[in-house]
C-alpha cells in the first residue's frame, strides 16, 4: 500500500514549536496524509503524550543535534545524546532499531554536511525534500545528488514548526501495512518517494510573522 508520512514534523516539545499533537492529528487529516513523525529537537517529552487516535500513523522520533549534521531517529523511544559525531549517532539509532535519515543536509543556518563524512556511515536515507529549505528546489536538487551519491533513498518531511506547514512535503511510502515495523522496513529497503514542496514567499513572510514575539500590553 502507499502511504503519505511526513517524516519532520516539530511539536511544543521543541523549543522553537507552536504546533500540539491535536493539532498535529488534524493536519494530518486536513492534509490526507497517513501519518507523521514526531521530530522534536534532542527530546523525546513528546512521545509520552501521543494521543490514541485512529487514521492517522504517528512515529515516535526525534531530530539528534550531532556533530557535523542533524539526524532524524525514526521509531527511536529513547533518548539519544547530542553533539557526538553523525557516525555514532546513526549506530545508536540502529542499535534502538529505529532508522536514521540525514535531515536538510545544506541547510543554511541549519546544517552543512560534509559529505566525504558520510560515505560509510550507516544512514538509511536523505531527507530530500524539506519544505522550509532555502531556496527549495536548488536544495531539493543538490539533496538528491547526495542520495545517488551515498546510494540511500529519498524521503521528504514539512520541518513544519507551526500546524499548517504539516504535510507540505512528505514522502511516499511503499509498505506492506499501515505500521510502524512496515514503514521503517520500506525506507531502509528504498520503497519511498520525496513529495511535496517549500514554501512559497508570502507562506514563508506569515511563518516569519506569526514567530515574532507578541509585546505584552499594559494597562494603566
Amino acid at each position: 500500500m502507499r502511504l503519505r508520512i511526513d517524516l519532520h514534523v516539530h511539536t511544543i516539545y521543541s523549543y522553537d514549536s507552536t504546533i500540539t499533537l491535536r493539532e498535529a492529528v488534524k493536519w494530518c487529516r486536513l492534509r490526507g496524509l497517513n501519518g507523521f513523525a514526531i521530530t522534536d529537537h534532542d527530546t523525546i517529552e513528546g512521545l509520552s503524550h501521543i494521543p490514541d487516535v485512529d487514521g492517522c500513523l504517528i512515529i515516535p522520533g526525534l531530530e539528534v543535534s550531532a556533530r557535523g549534521g542533524h539526524v532524524l531517529a525514526l521509531g527511536v523511544e529513547e533518548s539519544i545524546p547530542k553533539g557526538r559525531s553523525i557516525a555514532e549517532t546513526v549506530d545508536l539509532i540502529r542499535e534502538m532499531g529505529g532508522a536514521s535519515i540525514i535531515a536538510h543536509p545544506y541547510a543554511p543556518l541549519k546544517s552543512w554536511v560534509d559529505a566525504d563524512e558520510l560515505e560509510d556511515v550507516a544512514l538509511d536515507a536523505v531527507e530530500v525534500a524539506n519544505s522550509m529549505q532555502i531556496p527549495y528546489n536548488s536544495m531539493l536538487r543538490r539533496n538528491r545528488r547526495l542520495a545517488e551519491r551515498l546510494g540511500l533513498p529519498e524521503t521528504g518531511g514539512s520541518d513544519a514548526h507551526t500546524p499548517w506547514i504539516i504535510g507540505l512535503a512528505y514522502t511516499l511510502i511503499d509498505a506492506e501495512e499501515e505500521s510502524l515495523e512496515a514503514v521503517l522496513k520500506a525506507i531502509r529497503e528504498g520503497r519511498t518517494e520525496a513529495e511535496g514542496r517549500g514554501l512559497t514567499p508570502r507562506e514563508r513572510m506569515r511563518y516569519l510573522l506569526q514567530r515574532l514575539p507578541i509585546p505584552r500590553l499594559h494597562l494603566i
